[in-house]
This record gives structure tokens, C-alpha cells and sequence, in this order.
């Protein structure tokens, strides 16, 4: 194995956008072969989290919502921004399963975060595990959040993600890592036919 090059030399960076969700910051970048980029541009957000929960009855607890960017109606995890007041990436999953969905777990795991996208994205996306989660409080969704609540069966829920049903890849992602982690799913190679 070879050693990384050294990283981009940043020569100048200014901000072209900051609000509360984002801040996209436009780099003039050196790469490895003395090529200048300017501007690139990468984005910022707050890290998020995504929560695995799954209900005693095997069923994955998922939001349905309009997403705007998508232009469509999406199934999804449960998943939100970790706030500044969350401990840490664990209860923010908590907390955002029980506002966006009215469910509560005993633990949550949390079991690593992920880049969104490498190239553009400087936030991480952190997947939590919560077994045996059940209907607890009344949602409390934020403005701009139309959700509902939908219980799947986990073997739908797998079957169905090669067609697209839950079209977030990064929530795919999330998935597979927290159901290989509770042991539910195995991740050995098989060999080539």
C-alpha cells in the first residue's frame, strides 16, 4: 500500500452561502499535479443521524414525507440534524424518532458515521441501532415536516430496496450497516459462479 499524496493546497476560500442548514464555501484548491480549481465548492451542514429502529413484531419503523429536492413523496429512516444541545450522536437519534415518529427504543446504538458524499460534503452521517422500539408519545413535527408513520416488515423492507423503495442511498446504507451489526444480516462474499 502506498502513501496518500499530500492533500490540496487551499489558496484562498470565501463563503457563497450560509443559513442555518448550510454553509457552501467556494475554494480556489491546488490539487497533486499543481492544477489551480477555483472556485470548488464544498458544503457544510450539521452532521445528521439516521435511526435503524425496530419494532418486538420485526418491523422497521419508517417516515414518509415530501421531499422537495426529489420532487416526490419518499419513504425513509427516521433521521434529522444533530442538534448542539444533543449529548451526542445516540440522543439525537432519540430524540429525532420520538419527534418524527412518536416511538422510543431501551438503548440505541450508535455505530459510526459515514461521508455523505466525499467529494463535496464536509458532514458526517451517523447511524444509530434501536431494538425493540414502541409507540411512546405523540409526533412532533417542525414546520416544513409532513410525515407519516409507516411500519414495515423488515423482509419487505430488504426486498424492496433494489427497486428503490427507500430511495435515500445514504438511509440504505444506514440500514444494512445496523442490521449486519445486530446480526441480522451477513455480509460474508460468496464465490464467483
Amino acid at each position: 500500500m502506498t502513501a496518500d499524496p499530500k492533500p490540496w493546497e487551499v489558496l484562498s476560500s470565501r463563503t457563497a452561502l450560509r443559513d442555518r442548514w448550510i454553509d457552501v464555501t467556494a475554494d480556489a484548491v491546488r490539487d497533486a499535479r499543481g492544477n489551480v480549481l477555483d472556485p470548488f465548492y464544498t458544503l457544510s451542514y450539521p452532521d445528521w443521524v439516521h435511526v435503524v429502529a425496530i419494532t418486538p413484531a420485526d418491523e422497521l419503523v419508517l417516515v414518509r414525507q415530501y421531499r422537495h429536492g426529489a420532487r416526490a413523496w419518499t419513504l425513509e429512516l427516521p433521521a434529522g440534524a444533530i442538534d448542539k444541545a444533543d449529548a451526542d450522536p445516540a440522543a439525537a437519534a432519540a430524540r429525532e424518532l420520538r419527534e418524527e415518529t412518536g416511538y422510543t427504543a431501551p438503548a440505541y446504538r450508535h455505530l459510526g458515521g459515514l461521508s455523505p458524499n466525499t467529494a463535496t460534503h464536509r458532514n458526517r452521517a451517523h447511524s444509530v441501532l434501536a431494538l425493540g422500539a414502541t409507540a411512546t408519545h405523540p409526533t412532533a413535527h417542525e414546520v416544513g415536516e409532513d410525515i407519516s408513520v409507516e411500519l414495515w416488515p423488515l423482509a419487505r423492507v430488504l426486498a424492496g430496496l433494489g427497486e428503490g423503495l427507500i430511495a435515500q442511498s445514504m438511509h440504505t446504507a444506514s440500514l444494512l450497516l445496523a442490521l449486519h451489526a445486530a446480526g441480522r444480516l451477513d455480509f460474508s462474499l460468496k464465490d464467483a459462479p
